[in-house]
């Protein structure tokens, strides 16, 4: 499996970089748009757990993406000196189209793949992210 993963991540990765383009966005970009897509407004120490990234890194992302009009600061009335993060109406106009053009690329992968073949890969997967949870990213 981790032969498989490895270069994987790093073709998926590439691709990403090579559209980059399109949207201008940075892989690290990408992840925190798509991350606040899925889940809404978040902290910085949110999606860094989220994401098993450092804080530092992420706080460098969501710089660059608020560089361009993508995410804001806005109140965070759990916690005063930690602002949530969340996407802009440009944000999400940016990452609906990444996500619309990576899901075309994606059912390319179909071939004789069932749906229930990739909810047991997303599965595997998703164990296997919960066996290394421990491991500290920072």
């Amino acid at each position: 499996m981790f032969a498989v993963l490895g270069p994987l991540y790093r073709r998926v990765s590439r691709k990403v970089e090579l559209n980059e383009p399109i949207e201008g966005l940075s892989i690290g970009v990408r992840a925190v748009l798509d991350l606040l897509r899925a889940q809404g407004p978040l902290t910085v120490p949110q999606m860094g757990r989220a994401q098993a990234l450092s804080r530092q890194f992420v706080q460098r992302m969501v710089n660059e993406a608020a560089a361009h009009g993508l995410v804001e600061a806005v109140a965070n009335p759990a916690h005063q000196r930690s602002s949530l993060i969340r996407l802009t109406d440009d944000g999400r106009t940016v990452i609906d189209a990444v996500i619309t053009r990576e899901s075309a690329l994606l059912k390319r992968v179909g071939g004789d793949l069932t749906g229930a073949d990739v909810e047991r890969c997303v599965r595997v997967l998703t164990r296997m992210l919960e066996v290394f949870e421990d491991v500290d990213v920072n």
